[in-house]
């Protein structure tokens, strides 16, 4: 049975498993382009090392390659049809698509090495959309079908719970980062703040000491504004904002689209505050 063959084949099963008239979001042939490109250049596995793992991918074999291929390469080994063949020599999955000749086949039917990553992306991007399918199937049927002591309020909370887990799982990971990458990121903020004619890489907050230290805002930042009641962190956090926002409107390369959340004031009592400071006018008149 050939390549396509099989690749339809093993659709119409998924699809009989699935329901008659629609299949669960996939992209074989990204697979294959994929593991093709790493089994010609294990290089390749660098770019997709951080965030793409086996139970991305649709098909399972492919999975199960992927993950030979990844142990075969951390372990500084080389990752190819011929050292893969082995531990695949007794996989049916296999063998029903042809075996090693699959193998060969992933190599020379692989289109490009250059968009490893982004044929990684989509598979995992995918493999996100199938479990958000799967999540939304799982919350129908709790829906109609709840224990006695199971409120709408409990299932709405399970769901958040279920959201929030996946959107971490699709999240990119904070592991071990390439120096290359990282360096090449580096430069890249360099380059930013030589455009700007060497004024700030980041967002201006118009507090010039503020961004002198800082740098601007960067969006890997987490800063806390910190203080005793009635210290003026409100007031602070606010002028950031619309400074930000205001910057943006009259130079778009140092502003940015600013969202402000806050769990004390209404969006009026923000914006009278604003209108406040920005008027010299008291708030409280």
């Amino acid at each position: 049975m050939d390549s396509a063959a099989s690749t339809i084949a093993y659709q119409k099963e998924r699809q009989n498993q699935e329901g008659e008239y629609r299949t669960l979001p996939q992209n074989i042939d990204a697979e294959q382009a994929l593991l093709g490109a790493l089994l010609i250049d294990n290089d390749a596995y660098d770019k997709v090392s951080t965030f793409l793992e086996p139970d991305h991918f649709y098909v399972p074999v492919h999975g199960r390659l992927y993950e030979a291929a990844r142990a075969l390469i951390q372990r500084g080994q080389v990752a190819t049809p011929v050292t893969l063949k082995a531990y695949f020599a007794s996989d049916k999955a296999l063998v029903d698509i042809g075996g090693a000749d699959y193998l060969e086949r992933l190599v020379s039917s692989a289109v490009s090495l250059v968009h490893s990553e982004d044929y990684g992306r989509v598979i995992v991007d995918l493999s996100l959309r199938r479990d958000l399918i799967r999540l939304g199937e799982a919350v129908m049927e709790r829906g109609y079908d709840p224990a006695i002591d199971d409120t709408a309020i409990d299932q709405i909370e399970a769901a958040e719970g279920d959201l929030y887990q996946m959107a971490e799982t699709g999240a990119p990971e904070g592991g071990f980062q390439p120096f290359g990458e990282s360096l090449e990121a580096a430069l890249q903020v360099a380059e930013h703040a030589y455009k700007r004619d060497g004024q700030l890489s980041g967002i201006a907050t118009d507090f010039v000491d503020l961004d002198n230290l800082l740098g601007g805002l960067h969006k890997s930042d987490l800063i806390v504004l910190a203080g005793r009641p009635s210290m003026g962190k409100t007031a602070l956090a606010t002028n950031v904002a619309f400074n930000a926002a205001r910057t943006r409107v009259a130079d778009s390369k140092a502003g940015a689209v600013v969202g402000f959340f806050s769990l004390e004031m209404s969006s009026e009592q923000l914006a009278m505050r604003i209108l406040a400071e920005e008027s010299g006018i008291r708030s409280d008149y």
